[in-house]
């Protein structure tokens, strides 16, 4: 399940990455303007974000492995849909379609990868899987880059297909079924949830091109946001919400979350314009821009996979502030060392350092699965989920608002972008502050028994006292 798991959630995260590279040559062989261009990538981030709760919803009542399966086979069609589209209006139009897999996928992969290890061996099985994903977001720019170069445009979506559609046989066949409370659907509540994150990621991407001031970016952004109000009071008054609030009391399951949207604001933003400088002021193409990023993708492999036992030995807390601290520095480093014409050995280390920081990430995803029951992991996985694509929304976003406004020179707004990338990953070291130690896994699994106000802690099975957090 590790592998599946991983390896469904790579081709999720790349293909939010892989179209940036190819836009030129789409551009040329499609005709499509510039607006056109932005719609192929905005199509997949708005149907992911706004789906991703509807997709966990579906796997909690139709059973998880099936719905997983479901968005395996969608995006995998969707992706041969974007290949074969013989105008940029199909391609679009496919893209949404993918980002509805894309949202059928990501959620339940965590609650998945959950289910089928032990608690002594999760810790190690979501550091594998958060390397990987970290992975694809350094390999979306190389990929589509060589792709592009190499091949033609349409096979950044070619590759998608047989992967995807192979890795469905091993996983209905050696993958048990799982589902969460069987409660209706709530489709007032889906509703709400869609037309918030809808709203809010639409205002974010189209910011930059419509003015942070203009209607067409203040009134989807209030309709997100009464939406979002409303989503919240119906889930509060919910016997069986789609977003169990109360899971929000848990400082380590609220702070994990909002490490995951700073540091994924920072991450996503500082790919993003770091693959155009190595483009734009240091004059490479697509595919050597790809190669330079390597430093920021070889560090998460190799550390990421022992992010459990790291956090075991020195604690979450501690690894995620180490974590959020090495991408301040990675990011700021990078944009005060880039410039027209220098070496790009002067890159290696500051990449490597943010590269290192990426395990930040990944010991956050454990202090938010850890402290969730397994029948709410698939809710717990859309919350995470969610507020990751939303933290690279808001990433791409402000940097490039910043970027627009620093200066009349590449280099001075790539400077002024990364040093706000920096600001955004030290706001997550501040959210990694209220992340405590993790329970331990011998009791991780087991069911508390109430007991009356007053008394030391609800009892464990076999008599023990556990200690309230």
């Amino acid at each position: 399940m590790l592998g599946l798991a991983s390896v469904a959630s790579f081709m999720v995260i790349l293909d939010m990455l892989v179209v940036a590279t190819a836009l030129s040559t789409i551009q040329r062989d499609l005709g499509a303007s510039l607006s056109d261009l932005e719609w192929t990538v905005n199509a997949y981030t708005l149907s992911f974000a706004c789906l991703i709760l509807t997709g966990a919803a579906l796997g909690d009542r139709l059973g998880r492995r099936a719905v997983f399966a479901a968005g395996l086979a969608l995006f995998s069609l969707a992706s041969a849909g974007c290949a074969l589209a013989p105008s940029v209006g199909w391609l679009i139009a496919a893209r949404t379609v993918q980002g509805a897999g894309a949202a059928l996928v990501m959620p339940l992969a965590l609650a998945l990868l959950n289910a089928a290890f032990p608690p002594q061996r999760r810790g190690w099985a979501l550091g594998v899987y958060g390397a990987v994903t970290g992975l694809a977001a350094t390999v979306g720019p190389v990929a589509g880059g060589a792709a592009t170069e190499g091949l033609a445009w349409q096979w950044i979506f070619w590759i998608n297909v047989p992967i995807g559609l192979l890795a469905i046989p091993p996983l209905l066949a050696r993958t048990p079924e799982s589902r969460g409370a069987r409660a209706p659907l709530d489709l007032p509540a889906l509703l709400l949830s869609a037309v918030a994150a809808l709203g809010v990621v639409w205002a974010l991407v189209r910011g930059n091109a419509e003015g942070w001031t203009a209607p067409a970016t203040l009134a989807p952004l209030a309709a997100g946001l009464l939406a979002a109000a409303g989503f919240v009071l119906r889930e509060g008054r919910a016997a069986a919400p789609m977003v169990p609030l109360r899971l929000f009391r848990s400082r380590p399951f609220a702070g994990g979350n909002l490490v995951v949207f700073f540091a994924n604001a920072g991450l996503t933003g500082a790919v993003f314009f770091t693959a155009q400088c190595f483009q734009v002021l240091y004059g490479h193409g697509a595919f050597v821009a790809g190669l330079w990023l390597l430093p920021l993708g070889v560090a998460p492999a190799l550390v990421a996979p022992r992010a459990g036992a790291l956090a075991d030995r020195f604690g979450e807390r501690a690894l995620i502030v180490a974590g959020t601290l090495l991408l301040a520095a990675g990011f700021a480093w990078t944009g005060l060392a880039a410039r027209a014409g220098g070496p790009y050995l002067a890159l290696v280390v500051p990449l490597t350092l943010a590269g290192t920081g990426i395990i930040s990430i990944s010991v956050a995803t454990r202090a938010v699965v850890s402290r969730v029951a397994p029948a709410e992991m698939a809710k717990a996985g859309g919350i995470f989920s969610t507020l990751r694509q939303l933290g690279g929304a808001f990433g791409v976003a402000v940097l490039g608002a910043v970027f627009a406004g620093a200066g009349e020179t590449f280099g001075t707004g790539f400077r002024a972008a990364m040093l706000v990338a920096a600001a955004l990953a030290l706001a997550g070291t501040v959210a990694g502050l209220a992340v405590s130690a993790p329970p331990r896994p011998a009791a991780a699994d087991a069911p508390a028994v109430p007991v009356p106000a007053g008394s030391a802690g609800p009892v464990r099975p076999g008599g023990s006292r556990s200690s309230s957090r």
